[in-house]
């Protein structure tokens, strides 16, 4: 018989993140299921909902940010 891996989830808090017709959406504090072996984020179904309806139904921010986008690709040219 093989190991069986044992996977150990923690209830957290975490920062979803979404890119959608070019603009970048970002949720704070989103209850989700994360994996303590590999970081992987589960949500449940009413909360993938919620997030929908919050960027979906174009709710007024409470803050927006301005970040930098860079290029992979030139990185490594140093362009």
């Amino acid at each position: 018989m093989g190991s069986a891996i044992k996977e150990t989830y923690s209830e957290q808090y975490v920062t979803y993140t979404l890119e959608l017709d070019g603009k970048f959406y970002i949720v704070e504090h989103v209850p989700a299921r994360v994996c303590l072996e590999t970081g992987e984020q589960y949500f449940a179904p009413e909360t993938v909902e919620k997030i929908q309806k919050i960027i979906w139904g174009q709710r007024k921010p409470v803050k927006v940010i301005e970040t930098p986008v860079y290029e992979f690709g030139l990185a490594a040219t140093g362009s």
